[in-house]
């Protein structure tokens, strides 16, 4: 298959191309560096030139539900349209469980986003994932200071690799529109997680963990980020993964 990675050179876009070619595909990386903008459709009907099936997992950092949602929007239908006029066969999209359940600004973009994959031309699969075991690094790095807060938040986490296998999986099939959601082995509090991190790799922060305010930190703490259903598991634990880095 020739399948197409939006977002390819982010960092979970290149564990997506790594397992994309493990399986023998041919990639098309869609990416600015590589003179293809999704957000404007510059480049892209070049790109998607023969292309079967285009997984998206581009991403903006930011708390604001406004520019995500503008943001997501315009990407999905320009990737879509696209899409459509290469003939391409099968857009996979990237989504977080609970953005149904957990009523936050970027998670509210990222269901709209859902949305508009599943109503555009191109037939689509949507999968949700738990956080990535990343996600704890992130959080404790996120800003300076002695101190990293983290909001209460009970998670399943699940290795990044794992994903992106699931996602190249996913693009060799059909269709199927809202898949089977895949997280790790764990239930987990995310505190926990980080102050792990900060115990074995660094930097060493004090970890204060409280809810957020709202309906969206009560979901959070209680469990609006767990799967609900049956799905895919990974196998790598957080501490498996943890011992590899460095």
């Amino acid at each position: 298959m020739r399948i197409a990675v939006a977002g390819g050179t982010g960092w979970v876009g290149k564990l997506v191309v790594t397992e994309a070619e493990r399986a023998g595909h041919e990639v098309v990386v869609i990416a600015r560096s590589r003179g293809i903008d999704v957000s404007t459709g510059t480049g892209l009907d070049a790109a998607l030139r023969g292309v079967d099936a285009v997984i998206d997992v581009t991403n903006l950092t930011t708390v604001n539900g406004a520019k995500a949602t503008a943001f997501f929007e315009t990407v999905t239908r320009n990737l879509q349209e696209a899409g459509a006029r290469a003939g391409v066969s099968h857009h996979v999209l990237l989504s977080i469980i609970g953005v149904d359940r957990v009523e936050w600004g970027y998670y509210q973009a990222k269901l709209n986003q859902e949305r508009v994959a599943l109503a555009g031309p191109v037939p689509a699969t949507v999968l949700r994932a738990a956080q990535f075991h990343e996600f704890a690094v992130q959080t404790l790095t996120r800003f300076g200071g002695p101190v990293a807060v983290v909001p209460s938040m009970l998670s399943q986490p699940v290795a990044a690799r794992e994903v992106a296998a699931e996602l190249v999986r996913l693009a060799e099939g059909r269709p199927v529109g809202m898949a089977p959601e895949i997280a790790g082995p764990e239930r987990l509090q995310m505190a926990d997680l980080v102050r792990k991190v900060a115990r074995t790799h660094g930097p060493h922060k004090w970890v204060l963990s409280f809810p957020l305010p709202g309906k969206a930190g009560k979901a959070m703490a209680g469990g609006g980020n767990l799967p609900d259903g049956p799905g895919v598991r990974g196998t790598e634990t957080f501490d498996e993964w943890l011992s590899e880095q460095r």
